[in-house]
């Protein structure tokens, strides 16, 4: 069995065929999904999709794009719609300073109450990096100063550095797609050289980042054999080693989905 811990269902690329994506990625032997929830006003969307499917679950959070639009946002806010039964994380939260659609202040304002939302909750705290990696090594090692979490940098195309520093404190990483791109051999090092075996689960991003050989189409969870196999060579696994270690890496952290 394999898991895709990181889906975006609920936007309109998936409006006229979702059941049928659904469908397809089972048969591809994905096991468990996780719908990620990018902005609050579109959790309603994204929990009635877990809702409906027994394989399913979601998260509750602002990507660092819509911190602008929540500023206030507060980890009690949070925590409350985190007791929704098919809640198993926060996030996806973050820090982008390559668009900057969002003002850093408000980002960081944003990522912090998610972090204490994480804390409080201890649910894994899903996280989103990009041309941000000092700053947020930085505020993952402050933050963490101040009680534990359980960090998650989803789709990791990061530093070594950051890899490094974030692995000191327990977090896991996801491979995406990008791990079979083949301009992306600094990916594959860090993947290769600075995350731990036990440390390592995986996503599809659907519908971003269809790896190959589905490049140039809308990615689905039916794709994540192509992202197991991507991560496989990069580790020296076979098929069923990436399937047994990402699945156990995957249940150990998001602890609140029931194994079958």
């Amino acid at each position: 069995m394999l898991i895709d811990s990181h889906v975006n269902l609920h936007g309109e690329q998936f409006a006229e065929d979702l059941d049928d994506v659904i469908e397809r990625a089972r048969a591809a032997g994905v096991g468990r999904m996780i719908t990620i929830c990018c902005q609050l006003t579109d959790f309603e969307a994204v929990s009635a999709i877990a809702e409906r499917h027994d394989d399913i679950w979601c998260t509750i959070g602002a990507h660092p794009h819509h911190a602008k639009d929540r500023p206030d946002i507060t980890a009690d806010e949070l925590i409350e719609i985190a007791q929704h039964p098919k809640v198993v994380g926060i996030g996806e939260t973050g820090l982008d300073f390559h668009y900057g659609y969002s003002p850093r202040e408000d980002q960081f304002r944003s990522l912090t109450a998610h972090v204490e939302a994480a804390r409080r909750t201890d649910l894994p705290l899903i996280l989103h990096t990009r041309d941000a990696d000092d700053a947020m090594a930085d505020l993952l090692e402050a933050e963490m100063g101040k009680g534990a979490f359980r960090p998650l940098l989803h789709c990791y195309t990061g530093s070594s550095g950051l890899a490094q520093r974030a692995s000191r404190l327990g977090a896991y990483f996801a491979a995406s797609g990008i791990i079979t791109f083949k301009k992306a051999e600094e990916v594959r090092a860090v993947f290769r050289d600075d995350v731990a075996d036990d440390r390592v689960i995986i996503e599809t991003d659907c519908p971003y980042l269809a790896p190959i050989p589905h490049r140039g189409r809308r990615c689905e969870p039916a794709f994540l054999p192509d992202v197991a196999r991507g991560l496989a060579a990069v580790k020296g696994w076979n098929e069923d080693e990436v399937a047994e270690k990402t699945t156990a890496n995957f249940f150990r952290l998001f602890d609140r989905v029931p194994q079958p």
